[in-house]
């Protein structure tokens, strides 16, 4: 039986294939092997997968939209009070429109596409909670205020590390296809020096995207690491960037884990890789006056933060083939996040 299954998406040039993860993690060799090549032919040319009987269960994904929904019905101030601070931490909450994604590099070039049509979302980051360096700032479980995200912390740093086991399966995946070892990536994300998202995008008066048609929930971007998961809600909005440059709807489907690649590895892959364009726009159906509120969550996935990132063997005839030089994993990425806040 095939690794692939129907396309995901399929239009304007854009497949995204609809994998079954199930025969990389418990198949036989060959469909291991056959559903790595798909893994690795899906990034190649769309940048984007779908994967279905991934290991993360129903039950456990469920709880975490619902914590993620506790989290936001916080009051702002409670919110604040564990703010987003700097680049090199990139951990806490970032109330609406502070952050803009976009593929600019410039942080004054940013402020101006900030101010014209910020981002209409919130966040609220966690990351590695044994990192030496910085601390995850967690909301109070205490009291009455925070009764309602009692095991909050602990239902976070759980869901933290099942996507962390999920990223090292899907880097083991791309090594197989490449036809390197199957364990190549493990020394480079073996720490999980890797970012929890968690997004809220509030309902919205449906005019908002009419009176200013730049308008967007989130910009049109890359992602700047290795591969990001994103668990969707059942709202849409998602687009990615087809070849023909039209945005393509990135319809939810119950049950998958979208997977993307990023910038480092489009990098590190001497861009066999496509790390593509996509944002995220009013959704298809709205209520009334307004377009509903709309949850996900992301998982950015990186190599750890000390790795030194070179092209990957394969990937390069010669020296003179490298597109890239050699760069620190963590350094490239405080030099993104400083653009982008």
């Amino acid at each position: 039986m095939a690794a692939t299954d129907d396309a995901a998406v399929s239009k304007d040039g854009l497949v995204i294939p609809l994998i079954d993860f199930a025969k990389f993690l418990h198949g036989t060799a060959e469909e291991r092997a056959a559903t790595a090549r798909a893994i690795l032919d899906g990034f190649q040319t769309a940048g984007f997968i779908y994967l279905r009987n991934h290991a993360i269960p129903t039950d456990v994904l469920r709880n975490a939209f619902s914590r993620s929904a506790d989290f936001f019905d916080l009051p702002l101030d409670a919110k604040l009070a564990v703010g987003w601070t700097t680049p090199e931490a990139n951990r806490g909450y970032s109330s609406p429109g502070r952050e803009k994604v976009s593929q600019l590099l410039d942080s004054a070039d940013i402020d101006k596409v900030r101010s014209a049509a910020p981002d209409l979302k919130e966040s609220f980051e966690i990351g590695r909670e044994s990192d030496p360096r910085f601390a995850n700032p967690w909301p109070s479980e205490d009291g009455e205020g925070g009764r309602r995200l009692n095991g909050f912390r602990a239902d976070m740093l759980d869901f933290h590390a099942r996507c962390q086991a999920m990223h090292r399966d899907v880097m083991r995946a791309i090594a197989m296809g490449m036809g390197l070892p199957d364990g190549f990536f493990e020394p480079f994300v073996d720490v999980g020096d890797n970012t929890l998202r968690l997004l809220h995008y509030p309902a919205v008066n449906a005019d908002v995207f009419k009176v200013n048609p730049g308008q967007v929930r989130a910009g049109e971007h890359s992602d700047y690491g290795s591969v990001t998961l994103l668990f969707q809600d059942s709202r849409g909005g998602l687009q990615v960037k087809s070849p023909t440059g039209q945005f393509v709807d990135a319809t939810p489907i119950e049950g998958t884990v979208v997977i993307n690649a990023g910038d480092l590895l489009a990098r590190w892959s001497n861009d066999t890789i496509k790390s593509t364009i996509h944002r995220v726009v009013e959704p298809p159906r709205k209520e009334g006056v307004e377009y509903p509120p709309r949850y996900s969550i992301a998982y950015f996935c990186n190599p750890n933060s000390d790795s030194f990132i070179e092209t990957l063997p394969g990937t390069y005839v010669s020296p003179q083939d490298k597109k890239y030089g050699g760069i620190n994993s963590g350094e490239y990425l405080v030099q993104r996040l400083t653009a982008t806040y």
